[in-house]
């Protein structure tokens, strides 16, 4: 976004968010404040998030290719992750652990934890109508001359991907201040620093099952199922 268009931006989140404070008689900063504190690294363990809509209502991508993304491919990524924090945990406390053998754990680690993520951030960017409002269709012009300019980069960027691995993801990069669409080869790749507005999982799982090699098939039944209030939520909350 340009300096201008983030300041607006930045003004109509503000201008929300004490409406909403008002509204409810809290602070607005009062929601930071009462966040938990995180727990101890090796001792988290996390529990599958449900799928945040009826898998039989995506438009293109059956409930068997869905609920099979979500069971085998998403929570075999948290089951894993589990795992791996739990020899880490004792490998940590093992001054005999050779670094190589340590750093091999660090790695897995690394790739289940964007497995989650990103699977996570996908599912919930689905599930909707797959029309965009005009406010965010605007928003996100603002960034690459036209709705229809970013639509066309995020695509390329999908087929370009197919059948191999990789996601697509439109992000925020708060240090660069601009918003862009992202290549990730895998989940361990990903724009420093940069918050996921869209996501889009382009491994073979996310589409074999319904279109099998026709990735640019799958893309079309993604853009029809996008959740895009979801989306601008996502943006709100980087603007703030």
């Amino acid at each position: 976004m340009h300096n201008e268009s983030r300041r607006l931006f930045v003004q109509q989140s503000l201008a929300a968010s004490m409406l909403a404070a008002s509204a409810t008689g809290a602070p607005a900063a009062e929601g930071a404040a009462a966040k938990a504190l995180p727990a101890p690294a090796f001792d988290l363990i996390m529990q599958p998030k449900p799928l945040p809509f009826d898998p039989k209502s995506l438009h293109g991508i059956s409930e068997r290719l869905i609920v099979s993304h979500w069971e085998n491919n998403y929570t075999g990524a948290v089951k894993a992750l589990n795992a791996i924090r739990g020899r880490l945990a004792a490998a940590a406390a093992d001054a005999n652990t050779p670094a190589y053998l340590y750093n091999g754990l660090k790695r897995e680690q690394l790739l289940r934890t964007g497995s989650v993520v990103y699977h996570e951030h996908y599912f919930a960017n689905l599930g909707g109508s797959g029309t965009a409002s005009a406010r965010l269709r605007s928003l996100i012009a603002r960034s690459f001359g036209s709705y229809d300019a970013w639509e066309t980069e995020f695509r390329k960027i999908g087929n370009g991907l197919g059948g191999g691995s990789g996601w697509v993801v439109l992000a925020w990069n708060p240090t660069l201040q601009v918003l862009e669409n992202y290549w990730l080869a895998d989940h361990g790749h990903g724009s420093t620093a940069s918050q996921p507005i869209l996501v889009m999982d382009m491994y073979e799982h996310a589409y074999q099952m319904d279109y099998g090699a026709a990735a640019a098939k799958y893309i079309d039944a993604f853009f029809a199922s996008v959740q895009w209030e979801t989306v601008e939520r996502r943006m709100e909350a980087v603007a703030s």
